[in-house]
């Protein structure tokens, strides 16, 4: 971006800024949730977010394109700055494949690589249009970075079924709490790029003014006279006229009155300001919960005799205390909620023998101190197609299926965006899946939206795993505040990952969606995360991650829309790429805005 004629750099620079890059990359990747326990910088802490260290982070890309000179070296520095970023965000890939899938490791570290490498090409992509086509004002760069970078994370989140974790947003979801139920996730990434490049921009000119002082003599240069003698002459110094036009002068005033509320808005902004995205929205009352965490090692979850048996044996058991539980303590759950493939076989492999024993306490109930279970598990059949669902028994639903067994009329969910790899196998690589020792399958996708459920006053909608991120795909559930959603709740299984920072990650991007729709999430998992969010996008209660236990929380329902909702629910991310788009377009076509007094570059 410094609109030199293109030239060669030295190499020195060109080492320094592979590594301003690379660190840049890590920095952001930890912005998420710090990953390391063993070394925790000032105002950092292990597993939690830092929007400041995600945009200093991304202020070193800044300012490493705003000493490129090329636009193939922009692009290589954009790329190995999301490659680095990317790979530090998801490197837990590489667990599942070695670990649980079998595959060697140099070729799971270089498939890890490889996804990352190939999804910051969208980042590069971004970054070489910024550069050839960099206007000269610095605020009209702002403005394009942030567009450019915006489209690169929303073509990561949605092209090709999309893979958005690690979005930059994430990090920022207690910096700029309130903003996210105004302009979601990717619009937080927005304003942070546009404070990234602010930074930039003053690092930028303390390193030019530190160089202007240190090339200055630091006592007169001899010169010698016609006459052959040698005479000591200050130097002239060499005066740039500058033209500040009235426009000039007010558009410049105005850049840094945005930067400075932009910066007021994430540092405080006063309790109305923080609660504005949520005036609309309303308790809905009190939900008292159950939370199972299983705690079932991956390589024994579907093995007969281990991971199967347990399951089968300790979920039920669960759900049956907390069915006495409801109606013996005033206290007692409303809901019990068991994790994605807690029952890890299908129904029909069961039979009567376990689900009776579930069902007649559930069907038993009555009276308002009843409770009702959600549990994950597969449906369907090699005809029909499977698919990994959750199943709702209330009590008169539990009736149903004991009259019933063949067709149990019971709330369903069937999840609609599926994992690449693990519940679909996309085109060309079914070849890269048959190297593991994973069971993989093509599970089909359920509709969206899918209707709530309905049970204690409130209307529950269930999202199965990484669902989660596709913030766009759980606004669709929103059309209307009459039949929106209440309580989300999200079942997972991540122990695919092990002990890693993809629990703490998961984590924050549950409260994010929190934060977006004015809703508690409500987290049951294997091995963690479990933990109860308020709408406000606070974790209220926590299990510890890797360990056997129930968490036994109250949630308020909230009913009402967000601006975010309402938007997304209406037009998806549409707006989004629409404004970007526009941003680019037009500051692209207006790239000499600025130009001043001659000059013709400018960093």
């Amino acid at each position: 971006m410094t609109r030199r004629p293109p030239g060669r750099g030295s190499r020195l620079a060109g080492f320094l800024f592979f590594w301003v890059c690379l660190l840049g990359g890590l920095g952001q990747a930890a912005a998420i949730a710090w990953p390391a326990a063993a070394w925790v910088p000032p105002g950092l802490v292990p597993g939690q977010p830092s929007g400041g260290l995600q945009i200093v982070s991304l202020a070193l890309l800044v300012l490493a394109l705003q000493f490129a000179t090329r636009v193939g070296q922009a692009m290589w520095r954009g790329w190995l700055f999301a490659t680095a970023w990317l790979a530090g965000s998801f490197w837990w890939l590489f667990i599942s494949m070695n670990t649980y899938g079998g595959l060697p490791a140099w070729l799971a570290a270089l498939a890890v690589l490889a996804l990352a490498g190939a999804l910051a090409l969208y980042y590069a992509l971004a970054v070489g249009f910024l550069c050839a086509w960099a206007p000269l004002a610095r605020s009209a760069q702002a403005l394009m970075f942030a567009a450019a970078w915006t489209l690169a994370e929303l073509a990561r989140g949605q092209l090709f079924t999309g893979f958005p974790w690690g979005a930059g947003g994430y990090a920022q979801v207690d910096l700029m709490a309130p903003w996210a139920p105004l302009v979601g996730v990717y619009g937080m990434g927005f304003i942070a790029a546009i404070l990234a490049y602010v930074l930039a921009s003053v690092l930028t000119w303390a390193v030019h003014a530190a160089l202007a002082w240190m090339r200055q003599p630091v006592r007169p240069v001899p010169v010698r006279n016609a006459g052959g003698v040698y005479v000591s002459t200050p130097p002239t110094a060499r005066v740039q006229a500058r033209h500040w036009s009235p426009f000039t002068v007010a558009r410049g005033a105005l850049a840094w009155l945005v930067v400075l509320l932009l910066v007021i808005s994430c540092l405080g902004g006063g309790e109305r300001w923080r609660g504005l995205g949520q005036t609309e929205t309303a308790g809905t009352g009190p939900l008292r919960v159950w939370l199972l965490q299983g705690n079932i090692p991956q390589d024994q979850k579907f093995v007969p005799g281990t991971g199967v048996a347990q399951a089968l044996e300790w979920y039920p058991r669960q759900m049956r205390e907390g069915i006495a539980a409801a109606s013996a303590r005033a206290d007692g759950p409303q809901l019990i909620v068991a994790p994605e493939t807690a029952v890890p076989l299908l129904p029909e492999q069961l039979g009567a023998a376990f689900w009776q024993p579930l069902l007649q306490p559930i069907a038993a109930q009555t009276g308002p101190q009843a409770a009702a279970v959600l549990t994950g598990l597969p449906l369907g059949s090699l005809e029909t197609g499977y698919t990994n669902s959750t199943w709702g028994f209330t009590p008169a639903a539990a009736r149903r299926a004991l009259a019933n067994a063949q067709s149990p009329e019971v709330h369903r969910y069937d999840k609609h965006h599926l994992v690449p790899f693990g519940e679909f196998i996309p085109p060309f690589f079914r070849w890269f899946t048959q190297m593991m020792n994973i069971p993989l399958g093509d599970f089909a996708r359920g509709a969206l939206p899918q209707a709530p459920w309905t049970w204690a006053g409130q209307r529950i909608a269930p999202n199965i795993c990484y669902e989660d991120l596709f913030g766009e795909e759980i606004a669709a559930g929103f059309a209307t505040a009459e039949g929106a959603p209440t309580v989300l709740v999200n079942l997972s299984n991540i122990a695919w990952f092990g002990d890693s920072i993809a629990i703490d990650q998961h984590l924050q991007i549950s409260r994010l969606r929190a934060l977006e729709f004015g809703r508690p999430m409500l987290r049951a998992t294997n091995t963690g995360a479990t933990a109860a969010i308020d709408h406000r996008g606070v974790v209220t209660q926590l299990l510890p991650r890797l360990e056997r236990g129930r968490l036994e929380a109250t949630v308020e329902g909230r009913s009402g829309l967000t601006p975010y909702a309402q938007w997304a629910a209406r037009w998806g991310l549409m707006p989004l790429w629409v404004v970007c788009g526009a941003l680019l377009l037009v500051i692209a076509s207006l790239r000499h805005l600025g130009r001043r007094g001659g000059r013709t570059r400018r960093r």
